[in-house]
């Protein structure tokens, strides 16, 4: 799969040649020591203690205290510039020249995960030009395997061997066993040190890396390696106040802070990695302006790590933390050994014959309840549109409290509850990287299940709320994980409740609900048209 696409120009072999020449010779950018100037210029004109603000996300004010670190004098007045919008729209394909000699066709092996709008996208081609002697379903997963013949049409690709495997991009059974707190604190670092106020709790620095992996379902094994390569947090200690308050290069005020940073990163992992699945992210922009499609032949968890290390450097410097010999990849090998070799026992994360379980619509029969929110991000503002919303019936608006019961979708035990959340186990053992999932969001604390109960289809979970996360009203927010991977709720396994299918909207939180002939439409209002009840 690594060189299964060529370059497409002299010019362009040559450019890619220097680049690894000079990543090579001088390890720009590919070294865990490397500060930017994008970084250095959030140096602070002050030493001693780092005693910084940093708001959760209820706007509730937080406090950072730490040991006393030295830092070098500062040489320059600290800036906040905005990165460049990333777009995830392709760039156009070519026109044929007619006296054009052809490229020969690509041959593509599918991979677990892959659809025929996804490869689409990647390849910037219509189903009718692939050729294949398989039946491919039209929305549905692929076999992984299964032979593509493809037409090379796209320019300006970047050629690139695969970065990380998916199960390391994202929470899944690999790292389902590990004690985050315990190895923070073997390693002694300044994360091991660090304390900071998110809302009203105080966290130490393996607290918030842990809550952060588990609220995205991002791999902590991923965290943990990029905060050590940009900042140096998890074994050493930061060398200048960029580094102590922006650990992870996101030099913007409102980011200050380690919760904040680690949320803005494990947001740009999720919008690669879940706009690659969809096929709906192609290309790359740099820092410095420039583009490059990515090479469509990846997997989900490279194109994820591609993207965030394009928000963070040029291009030149993109490729030396990528795949130089010092480089994100590297690292991680030497932390916690070989990432590859981990995926081999939990890969494919799903199944191409995988379904959804039967589940019916989470609140009590006979109740008239909204649906006010069609699919949108898991967590967060961007990522997987695998969450949909529901409202009960209410005579007040806004945060209302609300004596209406959230009940289980599906039999499973409670192995996660706090903050507004709870997480509903289906397979039964426990683990919430394991097997189908389903997390509820904005459970009021009152009533709320306790962790370790079994329940059975339609038995009380709690209460919706505006409890967790950011809420406007009270309602609860739904979403399925399945090996840890969020399931986009209108994907090749669309969410599925009581018959009612989901369907994304022209835009986050539009979309519907179908069922045979009756649809349902969201509104975050609670029209009459959003009505829905179970019978």
């Amino acid at each position: 799969m690594d060189g299964w696409m060529k370059t497409r120009s002299g010019v362009r072999r040559i450019l890619i040649f220097a680049t690894w020449m000079i990543i090579l010779v001088n390890t720009l950018a590919c070294s865990p020591g490397y500060v930017s100037p994008a970084e250095l210029t959030a140096t602070a004109a002050r030493k001693g203690v780092v005693n910084t603000e940093v708001g959760a996300p209820t706007s509730e004010p937080a406090d950072i205290a730490v040991a006393a670190i030295e830092f070098p004098a500062p040489t320059a007045i600290p800036t906040f510039t905005d990165m460049p919008d990333i777009t995830s729209t392709p760039k156009p394909t070519r026109t044929p020249d007619p006296n054009a000699t052809p490229r020969p066709p690509i041959q593509y092996y599918t991979q677990a995960g892959d659809t025929l709008p996804s490869i689409c996208g990647r390849f910037g081609v219509s189903a009718d030009q692939i050729i294949t002697t398989a039946s491919l379903p039209s929305n549905g997963l692929i076999n992984p395997g299964t032979l593509l013949i493809i037409p090379d049409v796209l320019d300006e690709v970047f050629d690139s061997t695969l970065v990380m495997p998916d199960s390391e991009v994202v929470f899944s059974p690999s790292a389902a066993d590990f004690d985050i707190i315990a190895y923070v604190e073997q390693a002694g670092g300044y994360l091991s040190r660090y304390n900071e106020t998110v809302g009203s709790k105080r966290y130490t620095g393996a607290e918030l890396v842990q809550r952060v992996a588990l609220e995205n379902s991002v791999n902590p094994y991923l965290l943990l390696t990029l905060l050590e390569y940009k900042s140096h947090w998890v074994y050493g200690s930061p060398t200048n106040f960029a580094e102590a308050e922006y650990p992870m290069g996101m030099i913007r005020l409102e980011y200050k802070g380690l919760y904040k940073q680690l949320s803005w990163t494990v947001q740009q992992l999720n919008i690669g990695y879940y706009g690659w699945r969809a096929g709906i992210l192609s290309s790359l922009q740099f820092r410095d302006g420039s583009t490059v499609r990515i090479s469509p032949g990846l997997n989900a968890g490279s194109a994820a790590v591609q993207y965030l290390f394009s928000r963070w450097y040029d291009q030149l410097e993109w490729a030396g933390g990528l795949y130089g010999a010092e480089s994100m990849p590297a690292l991680m090998k030497s932390l916690f050994g070989d990432p590859w070799i981990r995926s081999q026992a939990v890969e494919p994360l799903y199944p191409a014959d995988l379904q959804q379980p039967a589940f019916q619509l989470p609140f009590q029969p006979g109740r008239i309840w909204s649906y006010t929110g069609g699919p949108h991000s898991a967590w967060g503002e961007d990522g997987a549109l695998a969450a949909i919303d529901f409202a009960p019936p209410s005579s007040e608006s806004g945060c209302a409290l609300s004596n209406e019961w959230v009940t289980a979708v599906a039999p499973g035990v409670i192995v996660r509850t706090g903050n507004g959340i709870v997480i509903l186990d289906l397979d039964g053992d426990g683990i919430e990287q394991t097997g189908w999932n389903i997390m509820y969001l904005h459970i009021e604390t009152r009533d709320r299940i306790k962790v370790g109960t079994y329940v059975e289809a339609g038995d009380k979970i709690g209460h919706p709320s505006c409890e967790g996360g950011v809420s406007t009203g009270t309602h609860v927010h739904i979403t399925r994980k399945f090996n840890g991977e969020w399931i986009l709720a209108d994907g090749p396994l669309p969410f599925n409740l009581s018959g009612y299918l989901a369907v994304n909207g022209d835009a986050p939180y539009l979309g519907t609900l179908v069922n045979g002939t009756e649809t349902i439409i969201a509104d975050q209002l609670a029209a009459p048209r959003s009505n829905i009840h179970l019978p």
